[in-house]
């Protein structure tokens, strides 16, 4: 095989610059794999999340660019500003509509990013059709179908329903990559997707690390933030993250004038709502999101970073904030279920301290009791760092993700690497034939 002859498209409704969400594992993964000689296109939309408006700058109904090599090309579908089930369902379909029409290239491997799986169930249509005949891969950032049951969002009949469709997706693909083995469990008992055609590859911090130490105390000073605790919730404001319970705690520090500040970092459907709730709250704050460095800033300056989830969601997400939070070096406070993902993972690099979800009295008393104890909290800190290296690098997620990728070259469409042994096996092979 030439150099060029590795070669890949990805779909997915999210990309940089969007900083949350799944963008920035898409766009690192499409750009990781430029580094490692695949020509790497990208079908996208345009940028609107987690505000929920597309940018002035972004105009017409089709854009193309070139970004680290990748070719990208971005359409403009429907992007409501108050995202209901239906509408994002609307949106989901827009894009997938006019996936379909666009150029795809000559791909050998097509990537398929869920969420948005109806758009995903449209380009599947489109990838079985190409004549490259490129074997399909779809990528679970979140369990779609766990996500409509958890919120609620369309009902017990509405969450069957998406349900049955996700298992079809999943089935009809040649491969389904998850970010965590919590996913696969789900996937395997209760949607009945084969185990040996699922891969875990988990998700990493897309923040890049400083050559020299953040000045906690110049970004303190910078964000206003004096001798209080300060317990940072960064990332998008929406449904499942109900954040109302940070509203009430910080309530109830205005009552018992705990020195403490919560502060809210970010955009979300929720936004407009939460500070309506909160207008005579003074010890919450919000933040607009921030470029990369404000952002590594806030988060090294924060005493304690918080993930808030709604009571119920146990398994539908990972939450992308903990691969930035475990960089920071500071402790986590998640509110969520004792049996949640984000629980487990918390568990997992003893990087923090839990409460129940929608208990916001034991979210101030325990921010507080973690925020007056340094030592225990530096501790923590460094806890999280170390998983942080250990489990979630970026270059090993990458390379993990292009050995499979190769492996499917190789093996074709229809045919499945059974575990990761053969996958690095046919991966090298693949390797090989391009040196010779």
């Amino acid at each position: 095989m030439g150099d060029q002859d590795l070669r890949v498209t990805l779909v997915g409704l999210n990309y940089w610059p969007e900083a949350t969400g799944n963008a920035p594992y898409t766009t690192n993964l499409a750009a990781g794999l430029v580094t490692q000689g695949w020509t790497v296109r990208a079908v996208t939309g345009y940028p609107h999340y987690p505000m929920w408006r597309v940018p002035a700058e972004y105009h017409g109904l089709r854009m193309i660019e070139n970004i680290s090599g990748v070719s990208v090309t971005r359409l403009r579908p429907y992007v409501p500003s108050r995202p209901s089930g239906l509408r994002r369902l609307l949106m989901e379909i827009s894009f997938g509509l006019s996936s379909v029409f666009t150029n795809w290239g000559n791909p050998q491997v097509v990537v398929l990013v869920s969420p948005a799986l109806f758009a995903v169930a449209i380009a599947q249509i489109k990838a079985r059709m190409l004549p490259s005949r490129p074997s399909v891969v779809v990528w679970v950032q979140d369990i779609y179908s766990l996500g409509v049951a958890e919120t609620g969002a369309m009902g017990s009949r509405g969450a069957r329903m998406v349900a049955k469709v996700e298992a079809s997706i999943l089935k009809r693909a040649d491969r389904v990559v998850v970010i965590h083995d919590r996913f696969k469990r789900y996937l395997t008992t209760s949607l009945g997707i084969e185990s040996a055609g699922i891969d875990v590859v988990r998700n990493w911090t897309h923040l890049r690390s400083n050559a020299v130490a953040i000045d906690r105390e110049k970004y303190r000073a910078k964000f206003g933030w004096s001798d209080e605790i300060i317990v940072l919730h960064a990332g998008n404001m929406g449904v499942k993250q109900a954040l109302e319970n940070v509203v009430e705690a910080a309530r109830l520090a205005d009552r018992s004038g705990s020195s403490i500040r919560f502060v809210l970092l970010g955009n979300g459907n929720q936004r407009n709502h939460l500070e309506e709730l909160a207008k005579d709250v003074t010890r919450l704050e919000f933040l607009d999101s921030l470029d990369d460095e404000d952002f590594k800033g806030a988060l090294a300056a924060a005493d304690i970073l918080l993930v808030n989830e709604k009571a119920g969601v146990s398994e539908m997400a990972v939450p992308s904030k903990l691969t930035s939070y475990f960089t920071s070096g500071r402790p986590v406070l998640v509110a969520s279920g004792a049996d949640s993902i984000t629980s487990e993972e918390l568990a997992a690099a003893a990087a923090g301290v839990r409460v129940d979800a929608g208990d916001p009295a034991s979210l101030l008393r325990e921010a507080l009791s973690l925020g007056l104890d340094a030592t225990r909290a530096e501790g923590l800190g460094r806890n999280g760092m170390a998983f942080q290296a250990r489990v979630l690098s970026e270059k090993a997620a990458i390379s993990r993700y292009a050995a499979l990728l190769s492996s499917l070259v190789l093996l074709g469409p229809g045919h499945s690497p059974p575990s990761a042994d053969p996958v690095a096996t046919a991966a090298k092979a693949v390797m090989s034939a391009r040196r010779d």
